[in-house]
């Protein structure tokens, strides 16, 4: 769960530098586009099949490790008052389950065109990008679905370098700055797109 957490962390951080090159202008981000789908597109499936596993293997270690939590607790609290928890760590699961859904709907949407709220021109992602955030549906569910991105970075970036030891025990488990900080980008730039399409910003 945690290594595969840490290959998540960082292909959103590069996703997310991508995706600002929008605000760059069309030139730009269609640059960007055709240099991931031309010399560097070997680079790309290795990236995508990496990817791949890590999500695969990401969504059947929470699956275990859920089925394990309720075996050792087959009986719920009667009351609940969390303690050292976060609204983060306790909507790991139904944000998971979120993500998981958004990132099947993301590539049917922007990588394979089979889902199309906008226009979809091969190798146009300005085009792209601008018809489809101007349909309020789809920039709803993107900032929604970063919402809950953002909280999943926030608790997972904390968990997962503390599950591989690089972090020892804490008087103050709620200090949790890097992650904090990490998790906050990777939101504000996600989320900046859709929004700056939908108000006229970028067009």
């Amino acid at each position: 769960m945690a290594a595969t957490g840490i290959i998540g962390i960082g292909f959103v951080i590069a996703h997310v530098a991508g995706n600002l090159l929008i605000f760059r202008g069309a030139e730009a981000i269609n640059a960007y586009g055709h240099f991931l789908h031309g010399p560097a597109a070997e680079l790309l499936w290795v990236m995508r099949i990496v990817l791949l596993a890590a999500v695969i293997l990401h969504v059947i270690a929470a699956v275990q490790l859920t089925t394990m939590s309720s075996a050792a607790r087959p009986q719920g609290y009667a009351k609940r008052e969390p303690q050292a928890s976060t609204l983060a760590s306790r909507v790991m699961r139904i944000g998971g389950a979120l993500l998981l859904a958004f990132i099947v709907f993301h590539i049917l949407h922007f990588t394979t065109g089979t889902v199309r709220p906008g226009t979809f021109v091969p190798g146009d992602v300005y085009t792209n990008v601008v018809t489809s955030f101007n349909v309020w549906w789809v920039t709803l569910f993107y900032v929604v679905a970063m919402i809950f991105l953002g909280l999943h970075l926030y608790h997972g970036g904390w968990a997962s370098v503390r599950t591989l030891g690089a972090t020892g025990r804490t008087d103050n488990p709620f200090r949790r700055r890097i992650a904090a900080v990490i998790a906050v980008a990777v939101w504000l730039g996600f989320t900046a797109v859709p929004v700056a399409v939908w108000l006229g910003i970028v067009h």
